[in-house]
């Protein structure tokens, strides 16, 4: 039987990248975020790389919602042996620490931690019952260590880190790895990477990183099962 990922947040970067990577290891892939036509788009390259790619686009700030998008997604490929999540806010809004309220992090939390609980309380079951699976994430460093003016989203992001910690300590004698790449670097390809560009300001103040090298690394750090989680750059 042929496995199956789900990509939650297949924007471009690294969502789309893994997306690549395991299609070519023959992976049909579930391809999940807001807007269809992109989706669409992207699923029609990867049919012509031979992946069979489905589309399900969704709202993932809609928690409530994630039961019937599960359904789906089993209607599709069946229960997945991996599940990948890193969508993103439309607007990240890094602010200082000192700006933050706590309307903000209510307004990020349901696509940050309310979401992926929801999509781990769907799929790991069934991972645990066949001994083996993969949640995959990739979120920025600022999750891994605190900076000046990098609040906002970040702090949701570490209570995410907290959580699959714990999460990848309680599954891994049960077959099922928790991976986590934490980023600190500007992704190419991506719309951030080319407002930054277009900025002018220097390259070295904010290092560049291939998706597709990212998608290796998860892949590497799924088939070795280790290690939990990386940091890139390392210096970070």
């Amino acid at each position: 039987m042929t496995q199956s990922i789900v990509v939650f947040g297949a924007g471009p970067g690294v969502g789309r990248a893994l997306a690549r990577r395991y299609g070519k290891a023959g992976y049909d892939v579930v391809l999940v975020a807001r807007r269809a036509a992109p989706l669409e788009e992207f699923a029609s390259a990867l049919a012509t790389d031979g992946t069979k790619a489905h589309v399900l686009p969704a709202d993932l700030s809609e928690t409530s919602r994630i039961p019937a998008l599960a359904t789906r997604i089993r209607a599709l490929v069946g229960d997945p042996a991996v599940v990948y999540y890193a969508p993103s806010p439309a607007d990240p809004d890094f602010i200082p620490a000192v700006s933050l309220t706590a309307a903000r992090l209510h307004e990020l939390m349901p696509l940050t931690l309310d979401s992926l609980i929801a999509v781990v309380g769907e799929f790991l079951p069934a991972m645990l019952g066949r001994g083996d699976g993969a949640i995959l994430t990739a979120q920025g460093a600022a999750a891994v260590t605190g900076r000046a003016g990098m609040s906002g989203w970040p702090p949701l992001l570490a209570a995410q880190r907290n959580y699959l910690q714990a999460l990848a300590a309680e599954v891994a004698d049960r077959g099922v790895f928790v991976g986590q790449l934490h980023i600190g670097a500007r992704i190419t390809g991506t719309p951030f990477d080319e407002h930054y560009r277009a900025s002018g300001r220097p390259d070295a103040a904010f290092p560049a990183a291939d998706p597709a090298d990212l998608a290796d690394l998860l892949w590497t750090m799924h088939a070795d099962r280790r290690p939990l989680e990386k940091v890139v750059p390392d210096r970070w």
